[in-house]
C-alpha cells in the first residue's frame, strides 16, 4: 500500500500544533488571571470543574457525529473547519474579559464552553481522520508519530510564549496578545489540513446518529482491553505531571529549572518517536510499547533517590523517560486504528472510537489528581516545606507512577492481543 508523502503528512499534522498549544494556557493561566480580576477562586474552580466534566461527557457524542458526515461533504475535515473558529473565538474571549465584575462569571463560562467545544471537536475529528488515512500497519504509526511531533511543538510554544508575553506586557495585555496571535495560526493550520491534507478514500453512506453509535466501540473486546491499558498508562504519566512543580521546588529545591526539565522531556519525546516507529514496524507495536514502558520505569525510578541539588541527575531522568514518552505519542493511537479494523463494515467508525479515547485521556488526568494529591496529604506532606530524597513526596512522585506503569505493562502483555504482525499476517 502506498505511503503518504512527507508533504501530505505535514499537511495533515500541522493543525495538531495549535490544537496542542490551546489547552495549556487555559489550565495554567485562567485561574490566576480571573482571580486577579476579582472573581472568587472558588467560583473559578467550580466553573472549570463543571465545564470540564461536561466537555468530557460530550466527547463520545462528538466522535459519533464525526462519523456521520459524508466524505463527499468534507467528512472529518468539515468538522475541523467548523471547530477551529469556535476555538479561536473562545480563546480570544477568554483572555479579553469585560470590565464589569458582575459579567466575569458568565463570560468565563461562555468562553470556556466555546473553547472546550472547539478543541474537543477539532481534536477528535483530526485523530479520526488520521486513523482512516491508511490501512497499512506501519504507515499508521508514521501518521500518529508525525501528529505527535506537531503536538509537542505546540506544547513547547504554549509553555513559553504566554509566560514571556505576561512578563513583558502584564497578564491582561500579554494573554490577549497571545490569543489574538493564536487565532490566525489556528485558522491557517486548519486550512492547510482541510484543503491541502490527504483525504480518506472511503465514502460509505453515513450511519444513523443514535445511542448505539456512541457506545458501539464498547462492543469490541480488543478495544476494551486496549482502552484499559491506555487509561492505566495515562494515569502513570499524569501523576508526575501533576506533582512536578512540588517536586522541583521541595525536593530538588530548583523551581527555577522547571521549564528546562519540561523542555528536555518533550524534546526527548519528539526525538525518540522515529526510534519507536522503526521498532514497531520491525517487532510489532505492542512489543515496542512494552519496551518503552520498561525504559520509562527503569529511568524514572531513580527520581526517588534524588534530593536537593540533584538537578543534573534529574535532567538525565527527564531525558530517558522523555525518550520512552515518545512511544506513548506514536503507538497507542496507531494500535487503536488497527483495533477499529475489527469493527469495519460499510464505513469505519473512527470518530466513535476516538471520542471515547479522548474521554479516557481526560479521565486519566482526573484520576491522577484524585489519587496523588490525597495520597500526599495522607502521608503528611505539606507544600512549601523541604522534602528529602525518599520522602512522602518522592514516593508519590516517583514510585507510585512506576508501579502504575508496571500494571499497565502487565495488562498489555497478558490481556491485549495485537493479532497482526508487522507484516500484516495473523499473529
Amino acid at each position: 500500500m502506498p505511503t503518504l508523502s512527507k508533504r501530505a503528512l505535514a499537511a495533515y499534522s500541522v493543525v495538531a500544533l495549535p490544537l496542542a498549544a490551546a489547552a495549556l494556557p487555559v489550565h495554567l493561566h485562567v485561574p490566576k488571571f480571573y482571580a486577579g480580576l476579582g472573581l472568587e477562586l472558588a467560583t473559578v474552580g467550580m466553573l472549570l470543574l463543571v465545564l470540564r466534566l461536561l466537555d468530557a461527557v460530550s466527547d463520545p457524542l462528538l466522535g459519533a457525529l464525526a462519523d456521520r458526515i459524508p466524505e463527499s461533504r468534507g467528512g472529518r475535515r468539515l468538522m475541523i473547519a467548523a471547530a477551529a473558529p469556535l476555538l479561536a473565538a473562545g480563546l480570544w474571549l477568554l483572555f479579553t474579559p469585560p470590565e464589569s465584575p458582575s459579567l466575569l462569571a458568565p463570560w468565563l463560562a461562555a468562553s470556556l464552553v466555546l473553547s472546550y467545544l472547539g478543541l474537543s471537536a477539532a481534536s477528535i475529528a483530526h485523530f479520526a481522520l488520521g486513523s482512516a488515512l491508511s490501512q497499512d500497519y506501519a504507515e499508521r504509526t508514521r501518521i500518529t508519530a508525525a501528529r505527535g511531533v506537531a503536538a509537542l511543538t505546540g506544547v513547547l510554544l504554549a509553555a513559553a510564549l504566554p509566560e514571556l508575553l505576561v512578563q513583558k506586557h502584564g497578564a491582561a495585555e500579554g494573554l490577549s496578545i497571545f490569543a489574538l496571535g493564536f487565532a490566525p495560526l489556528l485558522l491557517a493550520a486548519a486550512a492547510i489540513t482541510v484543503f491541502a491534507g490527504p483525504r480518506a478514500g472511503n465514502d460509505a453512506p453515513p450511519l444513523p446518529f443514535n445511542r448505539a453509535a456512541v457506545v458501539q466501540p464498547l462492543r469490541n473486546p480488543r478495544f476494551r482491553r486496549l482502552a484499559l491499558v491506555f487509561l492505566v498508562n495515562g494515569v502513570a504519566a499524569a501523576v508526575p505531571a501533576t506533582l512536578l512543580l512540588f517536586f522541583a521546588a521541595d525536593v530538588l529545591q530548583r523551581p527555577d529549572l522547571t521549564p528546562l526539565f519540561l523542555l528536555i522531556y518533550f524534546v526527548a519525546g519528539a526525538a525518540g518517536m522515529p526510534l519507536w516507529v522503526k521498532l514497531a514496524a520491525a517487532q510489532g507495536k505492542s512489543r515496542a510499547w512494552l519496551l518503552a514502558m520498561a525504559l520509562s520505569v527503569a529511568a524514572f525510578v531513580w527520581a526517588y533517590f534524588l534530593g536537593a541539588g540533584d538537578a543534573a541527575a534529574f535532567a538525565v531522568v527527564c531525558l530517558m523517560s522523555g525518550l520512552a514518552f515518545g512511544a506513548d505519542l506514536a503507538l497507542p493511537a496507531s494500535l487503536l486504528a488497527d483495533v477499529i479494523d475489527d469493527d469495519e463494515h460499510d464505513s469505519r467508525p473512527d470518530g466513535a472510537y476516538f471520542g471515547l479515547w479522548h474521554l479516557l485521556e481526560k479521565l486519566a488526568l482526573a484520576l491522577a489528581a484524585g489519587i496523588a494529591l490525597p495520597a500526599l496529604q495522607w502521608l503528611g506532606y505539606q507544600p512549601g516545606t523541604a522534602a528529602a530524597a525518599g520522602s512522602a513526596l518522592s514516593v508519590v512522585y516517583a514510585l507510585l507512577p512506576c508501579l502504575i506503569k508496571i500494571s499497565a505493562a502487565l495488562l498489555l502483555w497478558r490481556r491485549f492481543d495485537e493479532t497482526r504482525s508487522p507484516q500484516g499476517e495473523a499473529a
